[in-house]
């Protein structure tokens, strides 16, 4: 086998509570994950050195050395398998860069399954998921996909199960919002506020609605504790939520760290609405119309088409 590529989803969190700060430097968190259809698309192969490439829209500020989240993923595999790292990763971005969507920890979790596949380390996903944790918080979710609750730093995954399709709107910026500076603003705003931060918890109503598969509900419940830390070191997102909402969605938030902001809809044509208003309302660079829950990564078959491109599916 001399190469192999591995399909990975994007996330939305839809709900994000964080906690006070852990010794350890870490926010004490609760995500329920959900995994959306865009997708990158990760292939290793055989080479005489580990060189990392990426194609796609948004990634000129990629990093293609070692400290590429896929490269090292690459290296923490090999030296568990006593094996060489010297491969070719190329990533096909569908998943916005600097997004809060997880496409660094989608293209880790990738570049895991598809290194063990290539290697025939037979290596458990269970492994390869905590594996993945050491990598980055978000990094087992991308394996598993679905809808999960992840506690601790996020890396503790509990399944949810959820009844039918979800269908949402993604409004991209320009720019990235960096994830550290975001945790430090939610900090900061935190100290100011004076307030005491309660220990972070499931919302009910939210696990409630998933489960029921009910729209409206779970818009009702969508909550980020970062969000208002995003509007802070982005203050045009608040337009962006507006827009959104007087165009129909049933729920609007910013997603993870941002400053990509998710939207659900009722339903496919009602997120198609949704995409119209907001790009008409000049308060995002473009969007995207995807729908979820989705699986997590997946080996592609060896003889796909070859004019496939990461996205919707």
């Amino acid at each position: 086998m001399a190469s192999v590529t591995v399909q990975v989803p994007a996330k939305v969190n839809l709900q994000l509570a964080v906690g006070a700060v852990r010794p350890d430097g870490y926010h004490e968190l609760v995500s329920v994950f959900h995994a959306v259809s865009l997708f990158d698309e990760v292939t290793v192969t055989r080479a005489d050195t580990l060189t990392v490439t990426v194609e796609g829209e948004g990634t000129d500020d990629v990093p293609l050395d070692r400290t590429n989240l896929a490269a090292r993923a690459v290296e923490l595999l090999a030296d568990r398998l006593g094996t060489s790292p010297d491969l070719h990763v190329h990533i096909r971005k569908g998943i916005p860069v600097a997004g809060g969507m997880a496409g660094g920890s989608a293209d880790a979790a990738a570049t895991l399954l598809a290194c063990d596949t290539l290697w025939r380390g037979n290596t458990p996903r269970e492994m390869l998921r905590r594996l993945g944790a050491e990598l980055g918080s978000d990094v087992p979710f991308s394996d598993l996909g679905g809808t999960a609750i992840g506690t601790g730093r996020g890396e503790r995954l509990a399944a949810v199960p959820s009844v039918g399709r979800f269908h949402w709107v993604f409004a991209l910026a320009d720019g990235g919002l960096s994830t550290p500076a975001v945790y430090g603003e939610c900090d900061r705003l935190r100290a100011v506020a004076g307030a005491d931060v309660p220990d972070p918890a499931p919302h009910e109503g939210l696990i409630a609605a998933l489960r029921a598969g009910d729209a409206a509900a779970l818009g009702a419940s969508m909550a980020n504790d970062l969000q208002e830390a995003a509007l802070s070191l982005r203050p045009a997102l608040r337009a962006t939520l507006a827009a959104g909402t007087a165009a129909g969605a049933l729920g609007a938030l910013v997603s993870g760290s941002g400053p990509t902001c998710a939207f659900l809809a009722a339903d496919e044509v009602g997120a198609h609405a949704v995409a119209r208003a907001l790009e008409a309302s000049g308060t995002c660079r473009t969007t995207r119309v995807a729908y979820g829950p989705v699986g997590g990564a997946r080996v592609l078959p060896r003889l796909r088409n070859a004019e496939s491109a990461p996205g919707v599916l």
